[in-house]
């Protein structure tokens, strides 16, 4: 290996952590969560802990007989991503 390429190897391995910290940090700043498996990257949304109508619990309960959650508008209302990588394998199909 020559000299030009430890370098950009070096710089490299240096340049990755530094960018999964700022993606870390960029996340967290726009109230999102990130999950990631082998099947799939999902990125959504998590409820604002400075939301002035839940207060950051993600919605409030309805009354009534048959309460149910109402979600807030401060999550609920956004986009989430997703992106698939592996297919699921079904429930008669050998692991890999």
């Amino acid at each position: 290996m020559t000299a030009r390429h430890l370098r950009g190897a070096l710089l490299l391995a240096a340049a990755v952590p530094f960018a999964v910290a700022t993606a870390a940090a960029a996340l967290r700043a726009s109230h999102l969560k990130l999950y990631a498996d082998r099947h799939r990257i999902e990125i959504t949304a998590r409820p604002r802990p400075d939301c002035p109508r839940c207060h950051g619990e993600g919605g409030w309960w309805t009354g009534g007989a048959f309460p149910e959650m109402e979600a807030c508008g401060c999550w609920s209302d956004r986009r989430e991503l997703r992106i698939r990588l592996l297919p699921i394998p079904a429930w008669d199909e050998p692991p890999f």
